[in-house]
């Protein structure tokens, strides 16, 4: 375990490096933009996997995270100028306490009911902050980035950098996850809960400590979103886009380690960037249900399950 530790830890070194290497010989800013919202996809993936994948417990809602998390950082902006830092952290904070009152009003449901209470929830934020004049209400907000300091080129590199190292929290935090007790706890309660139950699992805690993880990552990851686009509406931040691919990518990727839902990310992430530049963006849609179908149908395991298979071994679990 500690040489694995060792090994992951060596490689986001290795990535930050890259990373630094990048900004340093890339002056195309679109390579930036575009790299954002990959590792964007990283963080809303692995975050939707540590309560969907893990505990089996769908969360249609994601995109009401990643929304509150963008409206609590215009809000911290507006409020007290504050800076992104601030921004990303107090947008964690109040997504996880989001998430602890979601998950004690609603997760003694399960299945549908459950899933059903979290498209509920992203339903009542979106209608709230439609009618809130100080975040801008339906219309939205025109925001202006402020001056970057070195050494960053320009606030796109810079949030291109603070996204990756985002991105490497997320996954580190899904790694522990999976390998603690808390990991097996909620693989656990997804394979049977009431057994689970039977044999002093705490099923509950486990289940509010998913939910609290998950809703602060998703949080975290939709704080830059003002200053990325340089304004915020409602209907776009709380598209249901960002719930359909939050829970795409994991499935199509794998759900069973953290791993799956990292290599889902960046095949969506990276094919749909590659469409919106030379096609259109309005098919991005399309091709998350086309993958989706593909996997459920053909891989329901995912590319890990898929692979894993291909090289002859047991399979470990799914979703």
């Amino acid at each position: 375990m500690g040489g694995g530790h060792g090994r992951f830890a060596t490689g986001c070194t290795l990535i930050l490096l890259a990373a630094v290497a990048l900004m340093a010989g890339v002056k195309n800013e679109y390579v930036f933009f575009a790299s954002y919202v990959v590792l964007q996809f990283i963080v809303l993936a692995s975050a939707w996997n540590i309560l969907g994948g893990y505990a089996g417990y769908v969360n249609f809602g994601s995109s009401a995270f990643f929304a509150l998390g963008a409206y609590t950082a215009l809000f911290t902006i507006k409020a007290f100028d504050a800076p992104l830092l601030v921004q990303i952290v107090v947008a964690a904070a109040v997504t996880a306490l989001l998430g602890l009152g979601i998950g004690l009003l609603s997760l003694r449901l399960r299945g549908i009911f459950f899933s059903i209470a979290t498209v509920a929830m992203a339903i009542i934020l979106e209608t709230v902050i439609t009618n809130t004049d100080y975040l801008g209400g339906a219309k939205g907000v025109q925001m202006t980035r402020p001056a970057v300091t070195a050494p960053f080129g320009s606030y796109i590199e810079m949030l291109f950098f603070v996204m990756l190292v985002m991105t490497l929290v997320a996954v580190a935090l899904a790694r522990y996850v999976e390998n603690s007790w808390i990991g097996r706890g909620l693989r656990a309660i997804r394979d049977n809960e009431e057994a689970a139950e039977c044999v002093g699992v705490p099923t509950l805690k486990l289940k509010l400590i998913a939910t609290v993880i998950s809703g602060a990552l998703m949080g975290a990851a939709g704080a830059p979103m003002p200053m990325y686009l340089s304004f915020i509406e409602p209907f776009s931040a709380f598209s249901l886009n960002y719930s359909v691919s939050a829970l795409a990518m994991p499935i199509i990727g794998g759900t069973a380690s953290w791993v799956g839902p990292v290599i889902g990310a960046i095949l969506l992430g990276s094919v749909q960037q590659i469409v919106t530049v030379t096609i259109s963006s309005e098919l991005n849609v399309l091709i998350v249900g086309v993958l989706l179908v593909f996997f459920v149908v053909a891989a329901p395991d995912g590319i890990l399950g898929l692979f894993k298979k291909l090289r002859g071994t047991p399979r470990s679990g799914g979703a």
